[in-house]
């Protein structure tokens, strides 16, 4: 197994960062469906233009976490984290931050995302339940820092790399002593159950709805973090 680095994202990581996390999902068939007629190239290329604009929004609650292979130089795993407002406000966790850049840079950035193509096709009804469910849960008194995104191309699985990237934040979060909540797919829950994440509840259904085949399903997950004194 090759030696592996975890890092901060930077702007310069687009690229890699797009062909990982779209190769990634691209395994889910649910979501080709939001992409029908067209190639993952093609997806790819657009999600390139979007990422560094994606990685400098809202900077003071996102945290973002890249996996490097030292052997090749390649970008083979991704997390993005949202820290609850009160850390973010203290400034917690500040080396998984991206870092800023110029103002002329941004507004290059802002056109690049303009101007890529991401009209995917309306799913209608597909994720309600996940926007009811974790309004639920954040609206409770448990604060939670959210594991947002996580994604290792398939090239790249079976290797640890999302344990990996699990593994820090679990950290993090121990550090700042706040409990860890997600969304997690069918594809990846096991992984989470690992690190003692447990499912507060699950939901399946059809992709037939949508002219899709197979399951789509989700879980809402909270990982318990023993408070300090």
């Amino acid at each position: 197994m090759p030696p592996y680095e975890v890092r901060r994202c930077t702007v310069a990581d687009a690229p890699g960062l797009a062909h990982n996390n779209m190769g990634a999902f691209w395994e889910s068939p649910g979501y080709q469906l939001l992409w029908t007629g067209r190639t993952l190239e093609y997806v790819t290329a657009n999600a390139a233009q979007r990422m560094p604009r994606l990685l400098l929004s809202d900077r003071v609650r996102r945290r973002h976490q890249l996996v490097v292979d030292e052997e090749t130089g390649r970008i083979v795993g991704y997390a993005r984290w949202i820290l609850p407002d009160r850390l973010a406000a203290e400034g917690e966790w500040l080396d998984a931050q991206t870092l800023a850049v110029t103002p002329e840079e941004e507004q290059g950035f802002a056109r690049a995302f303009n101007g890529a193509d991401w009209s995917f096709v309306d799913l209608p009804g597909m994720d309600d339940h996940v926007h009811v469910a974790k309004a639920k849960y954040f609206a409770g008194n448990k604060e939670y820092m959210e594991l947002d995104y996580l994604a290792v191309h398939p090239d790249n699985k079976g290797r640890g790399i999302a344990s990996l990237l699990v593994r820090n934040g679990v950290a993090a979060a121990q550090n700042m002593n706040v409990y860890l909540f997600m969304m997690a797919y069918e594809a990846g829950h096991h992984v989470y159950k690992k690190f003692g994440f447990e499912i507060l509840e699950s939901n399946v259904q059809d992709l037939a709805k949508w002219g899709g085949e197979g399951p789509y399903a989700t879980y809402m997950m909270e990982k318990k973090i023993a408070k300090r004194e």
